[in-house]
């Protein structure tokens, strides 16, 4: 039983490296599938510093792959706006705009009482915001200025202790003597069981000083180390989860841009019509005059105007509904979309 509880004890990863082994394991068997396989940089002796220049230098690949899908996306977007603002201006003015205006003054203007009210066409929650990762410093410049720090503060109380053993008062306000400084370096020697000697007591004193600023810039490169590895792993988890919720942006687009093009089809067909029944309205209204609504108007004119209004009717439908919410197709442009084509059908199979 105790060899077998050994066994399991050494098949689970004792530290935080060795968790990343692991976890790098599974990142390059992933992406072994889209690139070439290249040496792991958790093998051998490699430094957390190393590790976590490695893990955000794949977080920034990433991030920029899925940058520039999502620039697609955007021009794509930018471009059916576009075309769907140039297509609704042509339709307005090649006879939406004039076919109203006639209606009115042929006082048929049930479909104008009410204002218009803008409408947002194009919506959606998401900005188009770049991801941005932050990089790491290796800590060697914060490290050397503690260490400094350490060491100056261990070299004034390693002083303070001297001078109070020698009883000794020195005047901080200036450079002490000679002979003074000579008994204060001499005194660290004895420390060591020698006599007392200048230049022992100097470097057993540097000494002294030295260890205290190895152990702090250590300690310092340690701890940050640690916290590079730990924003290096959270920010590419992150830039993963980032191409993720990314990665059907140029799916969800096209079936936008496909939906849009049928719209701007749509348009410029009603833009034909509604020209064409401007020109009818305008006959209408020369010859027959304004008059009540319905009243003694020609049949094949009354024909006329109905067509007019029902084609006014169902474009307005289309015009007057948001195409796109939170990056989705909405229900209300599928159907008005769909009434205005079989409205259009409809009347053109007339001919």
């Amino acid at each position: 039983m105790s060899e077998q509880k050994n066994v399991e004890e050494n098949m689970i990863p004792n530290d935080e490296d060795e968790a990343l082994e692991v976890r790098e394991g599974m990142i390059v068997e992933k992406e072994s599938v889209e690139a070439p396989i290249e040496p792991s940089p958790f093998s051998g002796k490699t430094t957390k510093y190393s590790k976590a220049k490695s893990l955000i230098k794949k977080a920034k690949n990433i991030v920029d792959n899925t940058s520039k899908r999502i620039d697609a996306c955007r021009r794509m977007y930018e471009s059916n706006l576009k075309a769907y603002e140039e297509a609704r201006s042509a339709l307005q003015q090649g006879g939406f705009d004039a076919s109203v205006s006639l209606l009115k003054q042929l006082k048929y203007q049930d479909l104008c009482e009410e204002e218009e009210k803008p409408v947002v066409v194009f919506s959606t929650q998401e900005e188009w915001k770049p991801f941005r990762l932050k990089d790491i410093s290796s800590g060697r410049i914060t490290g050397l200025f503690y260490a400094l720090l350490g060491g100056i503060t261990t070299a004034v109380g390693m002083v303070y202790i001297a001078t109070e053993k020698l009883e000794m008062i020195l005047d901080v306000r200036k450079v002490p003597p000679e002979n003074q400084i000579e008994s204060v370096l001499a005194w660290f020697s004895t420390i060591i069981g020698v006599q007392e000697d200048v230049a022992i007591g100097t470097g057993v004193l540097g000494l002294i000083v030295l260890l205290p600023m190895i152990f702090i810039y250590k300690i310092r490169m340690s701890l940050k180390a640690r916290s590079n590895l730990h924003l290096a792993v959270k920010q590419f988890v992150e830039a993963e989860l980032y191409a993720v919720q990314k990665d059907d942006c140029k799916e969800k687009m096209e079936t936008i841009d496909t939906h849009v093009q049928d719209i701007i089809g749509t348009l410029k067909a009603y833009q034909i019509l509604l020209n064409e029944q401007k020109g009818k309205l305008q006959r209408i209204l020369y010859f027959e005059g304004e008059k009540e609504k319905g009243a003694m108007y020609h049949e094949k004119s009354l024909v006329e105007i109905e067509d007019t209004k029902g084609l006014i009717e169902s474009i307005s439908g289309v015009l007057n509904v948001p195409i796109v919410v939170d990056e989705k197709i909405t229900d209300e442009s599928i159907l008005a979309l769909q009434n205005a084509k079989d409205k259009l059908y409809t009347f053109i199979k007339r001919f």
